[in-house]
């Protein structure tokens, strides 16, 4: 486990640098969840961005809830990361609803994969207009990282917040609807106040 987090912290800081800040979250029966917030260097512009990122999810494979037996070494391995702009609301209050989905695989034995909607029952953070995200493709900001085998590679899951009309669309929809229309209204996904894209 602590080699697979090492070489996972590892990617995450060639890919977004150092991390500024980090915490932990331990829930009763899992390991520890650390989210790992990394700021780019920025002048104050709209380009400016916080990411987190979970470390801790990928320890461990994500089995199939139906299975009866946990595959201690087989299975897919991923770690979470969010990114929006800074600033305009209290977003590093979404550390522990980050931890809460990073720690689902363990605590209710769900395999996260993209395409997938995570509901946290709250706002992601103060005034949030999301209480859900959209699990999307990896690799575009975060490249896969390769285990031995037989273990599956590592991959960095982007979460796209969603709003309640926008989920509720998405369940009848699907996933990539959804994401034709953000992008065909040009919704900028990492604003923390974005109102729901217009679903007519």
């Amino acid at each position: 486990m602590a080699d697979v987090l090492a070489l996972v912290e590892a990617r995450l800081c060639t890919a977004l640098g150092e991390p500024d800040a980090r915490a932990s979250v331990t829930f009763i029966g899992t390991d520890r969840i650390e989210v790992l917030r990394f700021r780019t260097p920025g002048d104050g512009s709209a380009d400016d961005l916080v990411r987190y990122a979970t470390l801790g999810m990928s320890a461990h494979p994500m089995n199939d809830p139906t299975s009866t037996i946990a595959d201690p070494v087989q299975g897919p391995r991923a770690e979470l990361v969010l990114s929006v702009r800074p600033g305009a609301a209290d977003t590093d209050q979404v550390l522990r609803p980050l931890a809460i989905l990073a720690a689902s695989p363990q605590v209710e034995g769900v395999v996260i994969a993209p395409g997938a909607s995570l509901d946290i029952g709250a706002p992601l953070w103060p005034s949030a207009p999301f209480s859900s995200v959209l699990v999307a493709e990896p690799g575009g900001l975060v490249e896969d990282l390769e285990l031995d085998a037989p273990r599956e590679p590592v991959r960095f899951l982007p979460l796209l917040p969603m709003t309640s009309n926008e989920a509720a669309w998405k369940r009848v929809h699907g996933a990539a609807e959804l994401q034709e229309r953000w992008l065909a209204r040009g919704t900028d996904l990492r604003d923390p106040h974005r109102r729901s894209v217009a679903l007519d």
